[in-house]
């Protein structure tokens, strides 16, 4: 009963996670069901069915409130759209953990006071998100940003909002995850206290000891140590610090979930806080009035709790102090649940504090791992470091060996359970994980993670000896890491799998893994187990819309100022632009593009066309040749272009675009009709960039979608004389779809070219409130007056086009179609 109780709430609770808003009446409606429920459990106790149905229902609805009652705080902590863009004072504390440098800094905000000119800004946030930068070509550094100072700060401030695409970050919703109601940038900043944390305010303390935890980690290693970041990790939670390329070798080789806070690390310390509290209770009288074993389980939990909120109450340490929590109440009070109960009471404790917890990885990966485990080693006659009693009846020899064996298949049932949770988030199997573990599990476990928490907690003159021995040991593992990275077979990436093969894979899952002898019936098992290796195939592809001879199918991402297209035919891709680059190491490509191209199972591109050589247009390239084979590269590039140079090291080939090239790819057609047939990569152009932009056409028997970079109007003048009455008659009545030239810029999109071309449909690909004014109210306009529909990805999020054999396209645009509650509404 408990756990259909618990099932029952976490099931009403997730069905408000999934609908567009919170229903306006809840609150009405669910005192009226509770009051049903409760009526029905007292005119009827003796009817056992639907005393227990009502219960279901009761717990249904209340778990539903509870999640609206959570929405709705954050949705009412939503920055006033009339405060958009709009320079304001605020006044407040740094309340989180800051991520950056002198360089550049991001911190979570508390606002006290806001004022909009001379007057107080009512009904603004609480919380909010700000990114310190200095300014534009500035050698200055920014003031050091600490949690508990008080700040008076001028900043420009924007809703939550952020790109929508399919396998990308969802900003909006990390966002409402973490109650910002507004994220923005600073433009001053003036220190009013150094320390503004009042008695009672924990919290606040706790993230300024983890501030000088981290500091100290930092200073006792050395300037130029590579993995301090991952110390800091193992010691606090804080990741933010590691380098991409160390995360490509972990994630690689299966073990980025040993670097953070494991539920491994916490049960550690947690057992270590309660030998501590035995042996020191036994040293007294005081068993006498409380037992040892209870004061060791309180002393434990404790440890766990301090600990977690160390780690920044990470999901896989809060499932473990949960789990030790029960396990002390249930010795308290003389109890004695089922293993299964204890996992079922720390997801239900986690899911009422965190509601938003399971559009997180960890916790599926965490809990999911425990799951596996309690239920697959059921039968276990004991896991080394847990003794039964038995393990002393039989000799030394044969209980390590049974210990190792035991753990093996522990391994072995972990890495076979998370198999579709790894692919659903992140795309990928590590081919060498279980070779990786082996030994990377024991030496992260039992020498890294000890020595540097011990370094990081003990006095500086120990603590620095602690902590240099335990990054030697992580250089070290990670030379081995990196060499077993690089094996071309260590990684199988797939598309991220449907619903229907998670559950069929999940089924099989219950049956490959259950408890018993693998003797006699690993031959079913391995049958049951099918569907999980299917995810890794094509076959995996069975289900989705696969395209015919003579169809594609354009995605156009919602990739901020810049673009990115990606075109697909029934066997070939090709990417048009890659998006800007923003800052020294974000770009979209990396941001963006890798994992939609991951997500859908896009491991080879077939033609990268750049349009022209503006940063909004190459700027994730770099990253894409990193990870994505391409087989050819069309553009116009100036000849000294690092990208051609690039091309060149990788032995990809390069044409300059042109007008007159074409191709055809099953059943459809390409076409370049910009720039002129004797463009070159040359030193220097005769035209501006924008002016030399590929434009590509995408035809077909019933569609032509037009792709056209940052041409203006000088480069579509030349186009529209190249719109002859016989090329026209080649276009005949297809639909012709439009990418808006110059992201609707004013200088673009103009009347003849327009008129000429007669689009029936248009987009622009354009930043959010971007500092352009792009698409320019005069572009708006004329689309308007013409009456040709005209999208915006910010306020489409990304588009997907389905050009059929039919005359109308088919379209999914992601901020409408997949909306959900914390979404910013497209208008």
């Amino acid at each position: 009963m408990l756990r259909l109780a618990i099932t029952a709430f976490i099931a009403g609770g997730s069905l408000l996670l999934f609908l567009k808003q919170v229903p306006p009446f809840w609150l009405y409606i669910t005192v009226a069901i509770v009051l049903l429920c409760l009526l029905a459990v007292w005119l009827l106790p003796s009817i056992a069915w639907i005393r227990r149905l009502a219960i279901g229902f009761l717990l249904f609805t209340l778990g539903f409130a509870w999640n609206a009652h959570y929405a709705e705080m954050r949705l009412n902590n939503i920055l006033p759209e009339t405060l958009e863009g709009v320079e304001v004072s605020l006044v407040g504390r740094i309340v989180a953990l800051p991520q950056g440098d002198s360089s550049g800094a991001k911190f979570a905000f508390e606002i006290q006071q806001a004022f909009s000119g001379a007057k107080t800004a009512e009904q603004f946030p609480k919380r909010v998100y700000l990114s310190w930068q200095p300014a534009w070509r500035s050698a200055d550094e920014i003031p050091e940003v600490i949690p508990g100072q008080r700040w008076r700060f001028k900043a420009k401030l924007k809703r939550p909002y952020g790109s929508l695409n399919p396998h990308a970050f969802d900003f909006e919703r990390w966002s409402f995850h973490q109650n910002y109601g507004a994220s923005g940038s600073v433009r001053a900043g003036e220190l009013l206290a150094s320390r503004d944390i009042g008695i009672t305010e924990l919290a606040l303390k706790m993230e300024l000891a983890r501030w000088k935890l981290r500091q100290k980690i930092q200073s006792l290693l050395p300037k130029d140590a590579r993995y301090a970041g991952v110390m800091i990790a193992l010691v606090m939670g804080d990741q933010n610090a590691i380098d991409q390329e160390d995360w490509r070798v972990f994630n690689a080789t299966g073990i980025g979930h040993l670097i953070s806070i494991s539920g491994l690390h916490v049960t550690m310390l947690s057992g270590v806080g309660a030998a501590v509290a035995a042996w020191v209770w036994r040293r007294c009288t005081w068993p006498l009035i409380i037992p040892v074993s209870k004061v060791a389980a309180a002393s434990g939990f404790l440890t766990a709790f301090v600990y977690a909120w160390l780690a920044g109450f990470q999901i896989p340490a809060q499932r473990t102090m949960y789990m030790v929590g029960v396990v002390a109440f249930a010795l308290w009070t003389g109890r004695n649940p089922r293993a299964f109960d204890i996992w079922w009471w720390a997801l239900a404790f986690v899911l009422i504090i965190d509601p938003m917890a399971p559009y997180t990885p960890g916790f599926w990966l965490s809990f999911g791992a425990v799951a596996a485990i309690l239920y697959a080693m059921g039968d276990s006659a004991g896991l080394l470091g847990i003794p039964t009693g038995k393990e002393h009846e039989v000799h030394w020899k044969n209980r390590l060996s049974h210990a190792l064996y035991e753990a093996c298949r522990v391994q072995a049932v972990v890495t076979i359970a998370l198999l579709p949770f790894t692919l659903f988030w992140f795309y990928q199997v590590s081919a060498v994980s279980p070779f990786a573990n082996a030994f990377a599990i024991p030496i992260i476990s039992y020498i890294v993670t000890p020595l540097a928490i011990a370094g990081a907690l003990l006095p500086d003159f120990v603590g620095r000896y602690l902590l240099l021995p335990a990054h030697a040991t992580m250089e070290y593992l990670a030379m081995l890491l990196e060499w077993m990275a690089n094996w071309n077979w260590s990684v199988i990436w797939a598309k991220q799998p449907d619903w229907l093969w998670l559950i069929f894979s999940g089924i099989g899952l219950v049956y490959a893994i259950r408890p018993g002898a693998l003797k006699q019936s690993w031959a079913p098992r391995l049958i049951a187990l099918m569907p999980c290796f299917l995810l890794l195939t094509p076959l995996a592809n069975l289900g989705a819309a696969s395209l015919k001879s003579g169809e594609f199918r354009a995605t156009i991402l919602d990739i901020g100022q810049g673009t990115a297209v990606l075109i697909e035919t029934t066997h070939k891709t090709l990417l048009y632009d890659t998006g800007p680059i923003q800052g020294k190491k974000d770009d979209a490509g990396q941001r963006t593009i890798l994992p939609f191209l991951r997500g859908k199972g896009i491991n080879r591109v077939d033609r990268m066309v750049i349009s022209h050589s503006d940063s909004d247009h190459i700027g994730g390239a770099a990253s894409l040749l990193r990870h994505v084979p391409f087989g050819f590269m069309l553009g116009t590039l100036p000849a000294r272009n690092p990208l051609l140079l690039n091309l060149h090291n990788r032995k990809i080939p390069s044409l300059p675009c042109r007008y007159g090239q074409s191709w055809n790819w099953d059943g459809v057609d390409f076409l370049i009709w910009h720039p002129h047939e004797s463009t070159l990569f040359q030193e220097q152009y005769s035209m501006r960039p924008n002016e030399m932009s590929c434009v590509l056409e995408v035809r077909n028997q019933q569609h032509s979608l037009w792709l056209t970079g940052d041409v203006e109007s000088q480069g579509e003048a030349e186009i529209v004389a190249r719109l002859n009455q016989t090329a026209l008659n080649a276009i005949g009545d297809r639909q012709v779809v439009l990418m808006a030239p110059h992201h609707g810029s004013k200088t673009s999109s103009s009347l003849d070219f327009l008129k000429k071309l007669k689009p029936d449909i248009a987009f622009a690909q354009n930043g959010y409130r971007n500092r352009y004014g792009h698409p320019h109210p005069t572009v708006s306009a004329r689309y308007e007056d013409l009456g040709i529909p005209f999208y915006q990805s910010p306020k489409t999020g990304a588009q997907i086009w389905m050009f059929g054999l039919r005359r109308n396209s088919s379209t999914q645009f992601l901020r409408h179609d997949i909306k959900r509650l914390w979404h910013r509404n497209a208008h």
